[in-house]
């Protein structure tokens, strides 16, 4: 014979916070509070600069066709080579031009002014030898025709030297000249197309630079707002992680216990035997006279 008995309790305690850490949660739990609304939505302020962000971004013309042909047209050499053909050309007038001519003697001597000259001499020339060979009483002697042959030949002969080196000089010259001008002049447009070449690049990497420049403003106003919330939530931040740990000490605490126990046979005896003697009357029993 054996039975068990069970007891249960039910424990509620109170715990107050420490005085100072209780107003220190209050008054953080208040500002936070009070950010919360502003952190869901934004500020007119904010509003603006990124409205004014958006306005800057979509009043800027279409660069794209523009940065597409250009960066075909730098894949493709940027023009460096446009100007080949005319400096071959260039090239080609100083081989078959003047100077090969000159190279040539096709050009020497041959000057209408020389022949003039040449004729003025010989006639002159000529008179001189053959007055002497008359007075003398041989004119038209084969001497006479051999003074006069040699005679011209020799006055001749140092103009046809100098306007030989002359022509020879005149060409060479010239022809150093179409070609250093050629040279200079494609040089220069080679020197201007590398120029475009690199204005285009620079021009394609100032699109972002302007539009950074163009929303430098509005940028900074929204960072400097972004800061406005930040630097107080960052600050109650804080302090909340430094008070957290000490109020989470306190509070409400709930507790129960449960507890039971085993009786004897002779525990069960006693205690209902106790039972029954409490219900017996404590004075004599009458069953009436």
């Amino acid at each position: 014979m054996g039975g068990t008995s069970t007891s249960k309790s039910t424990q509620t305690s109170q715990l107050t916070p420490y005085g100072d850490a209780s107003s220190s949660l209050s008054g953080i739990l208040g500002g936070i509070n009070n950010l919360v609304p502003q952190a869901g939505t934004l500020s007119s302020g904010q509003q603006g600069a990124i409205n004014q962000v958006v306005a800057n971004s979509n009043s800027q013309p279409n660069y794209n066709p523009a940065i597409a042909s250009g960066t075909t047209g730098l894949l493709n050499g940027g023009g460096a080579q446009s100007n080949d053909a005319a400096i071959k050309s260039n090239l080609g007038m100083l081989q078959n031009g003047i100077v090969g001519q000159t190279a040539s003697g096709a050009n020497i001597g041959n000057n209408e002014a020389l022949k003039a000259q040449l004729d003025t001499v010989a006639a002159d020339t000529s008179q001189g030898i053959n007055s002497s060979w008359a007075a003398a009483g041989r004119d038209g002697s084969p001497g006479n025709a051999q003074a006069v042959a040699r005679g011209v030949a020799q006055a001749q002969a140092p103009i046809v030297a100098a306007q030989y080196n002359t022509d020879v000089s005149n060409a060479l010259n010239a022809g150093n000249t179409l070609y250093n001008a050629g040279n200079t002049t494609y040089g220069m447009l080679n020197g201007n197309q590398a120029a475009a070449n690199t204005n285009f690049q620079n021009g394609i990497g100032s699109v972002s630079s302007g539009l950074t420049a163009e929303n430098a403003a509005p940028t900074a106003t929204i960072n400097a707002l972004a800061q406005q919330f930040n630097i107080p939530a960052s600050q109650l931040t804080t302090l909340l992680g430094s008070v957290s740990p000490v109020a989470a000490q306190f509070g409400q605490q709930n507790g129960s216990s449960t507890s039971e126990s085993t009786m004897s046979p002779a525990q069960q005896f006693a205690l209902l035997a106790s039972g029954v003697g409490s219900l017996m009357p404590k004075g004599p029993i009458s069953f009436g006279s």
